[in-house]
């Protein structure tokens, strides 16, 4: 394991190792000591290592991640896993706003809350969130998975396009176009995969709702004009 001190070497040093990688492989497993908070931690990975980061993060952390396993142990500021194309992102504390948005793959894990905007323009990506989600959660998601354990805020979904969502707790409200849904067979069998793949057990997928789009935005039409 390469062990690296922020305190001693900087940010921008670690990054651009870990950049070297995507080119010339080397060691597979890191840890990432004294974060602090800093902002732009591991991003824009594209190699199949381990990075762990031991403490809190900053703004968009493991933003554009490509392969790469990011293991966040504490919580983490705007944008985790922003713009994410594959490998896994898994944050032991909390997650601010914007966690996983424009993501286009891979699954980013919040063992804890997430805050508003949580999925915002997803395009891929699947998200697993143990604890609450904000207001205006999957606003105009496009693609992927959204799964929360906890309660999900007001406008959930807001002019979803084809995302789906699965909500365990209370939703306080849905947002222009998004509706509740039937929760079929194949939708049971991928949310077991994604809770399984969370490390989520005993609970059962049934406890959970499926939301997703009304599909009547997709073309204008004057009798909508106001869901705009």
């Amino acid at each position: 394991m390469e062990v690296v001190d922020l305190s001693v070497t900087g940010k921008t040093a670690l990054n651009q190792r870990l950049h070297h990688l995507a080119h010339h492989p080397g060691e597979a497993h890191w840890r990432v000591l004294n974060p602090d908070g800093q902002h732009s931690l591991a991003v824009g990975l594209d190699a199949p290592i381990t990075v762990e980061i031991a403490g809190h993060a900053g703004y968009y952390c493991a933003g554009m991640n490509k392969q790469a396993t990011v293991i966040v142990e504490g919580n983490v500021g705007v944008g985790v896993a922003e713009n994410m194309m594959s490998g896994t992102v898994h944050v032991r504390g909390d997650a601010s706003q914007a966690a996983g948005a424009t993501a286009h793959g891979g699954l980013l894990i919040i063992d804890g809350n997430a805050s508003a905007r949580c999925g915002i323009s997803m395009k891929g990506i699947n998200i697993v969130v143990k604890g609450s989600i904000g207001h205006m959660s999957a606003f105009m998601a496009q693609a992927g998975t959204l799964v929360v354990l906890g309660d999900a805020g007001d406008a959930l979904g807001d002019s979803i396009y084809e995302a789906r969502i699965y909500v365990r707790g209370q939703v306080q409200s849905l947002g222009a176009d998004c509706i509740a849904k039937e929760l079929r067979d194949e939708h049971r069998a991928e949310l077991a995969s994604l809770l399984s793949q969370a490390g989520v057990t005993g609970v059962a997928v049934d406890e959970f709702r499926r939301y997703g789009s009304a599909r009547n935005l997709y073309s204008f039409h004057v009798d909508n004009a106001s869901q705009y």
